[in-house]
């Protein structure tokens, strides 16, 4: 019974497929519709692919796009660097060069040649044996022991130790520094004495009966044989006057900074002219 069924439904499906044929081939329906179906089928599969080819491209190019323009930042970014160099090494080169015409503006005394040198190195401080500065002259440009060395501001000190390029400056806040000076306006003498590093100056020797005032500028007297005469040295700060004492107890601050000195001036004696008359006697 079940062989006859499948006997009966194998002829069945057999005509079917035969009548099918038959008729394809009459009208080219199912051709035409397989092919078209298989197009879709296909077209179904690329699409996704061809999207997500197209995106991939995209972001490749964005990529690619990106990385462009992050080097041209990159190339900008190192531009404005070299840029604000040489703009901060020209503001330091026109600031070095205004402070030199202003110390070769400063006028030179009578009998007395200026020079000007540069600071190399400084030793100020609790820990320095001596409050010093090392300048960029030496015995080689006529640099000597004793040599005045000044700013536009004032005394600065004088050269200790002359060596054939480079000397050593003792500043005049250096316990061991002496300066004769006098005051600018009442003209009080006395000497000014160097008490170290971020102290002020002790005025020593001015008579109790001279008249000094606050705020009044102390210079150079040249009786000590080393400076000229009337260059700026300190400011008075302090006047205290004791009964019973011979001299008044006077302090003074420095005019120059000396912490903070770049450029100095070295005060050399003039060589003396000879008396053109005797040349021809």
């Amino acid at each position: 019974m079940n062989l006859k069924r499948v006997a009966i439904f194998l002829v069945a499906g057999l005509f079917i497929y035969l009548s099918l044929y038959t008729w394809n081939l009459r009208s080219g329906y199912l051709t035409r519709l397989s092919t078209y179906s298989g197009l879709d089928s296909v077209g179904m599969v690329l699409r996704p692919g061809r999207w997500l080819g197209l995106k991939g491209e995209s972001f490749v190019d964005r990529y690619i796009e990106l990385v462009g323009l992050k080097q041209q930042n990159d190339a900008l970014e190192a531009k404005i660097k070299a840029l604000r160099l040489e703009n901060m090494t020209l503001r330091e080169r026109a600031e070095a060069t205004a402070r030199v015409e202003k110390l070769l503006s400063f006028p030179e005394p009578p009998e007395w040649t200026r020079e000007g040198a540069r600071v190399v190195a400084h030793r100020v401080g609790p820990t320095a044996i001596l409050e010093t500065i090392l300048v960029d002259r030496g015995k080689n440009s006529g640099a000597v022991e004793d040599t005045p060395v000044l700013c536009t501001e004032g005394v600065v000190g004088r050269i200790f130790r002359a060596g054939l390029t480079v000397s050593t400056v003792l500043l005049l806040t250096d316990p061991s520094s002496r300066i004769a000076v006098v005051g600018r306006n009442n003209r009080a003498e006395g000497v000014v004495y160097g008490m170290g590093s971020g102290e002020n100056l002790v005025v020593k020797y001015v008579g109790f009966k001279s008249t000094l005032d606050p705020n009044e500028v102390l210079v150079t007297s040249g009786m000590d044989g080393v400076y000229p005469r009337g260059l700026p040295v300190a400011r008075i700060t302090a006047v205290k006057r004791e009964e019973g004492t011979l001299f008044m107890d006077v302090q003074a601050e420095p005019l120059v900074d000396v912490a903070h000195l770049e450029e100095v001036l070295l005060l050399k004696r003039a060589a003396p002219q000879e008396d053109s008359r005797a040349l021809w006697e």
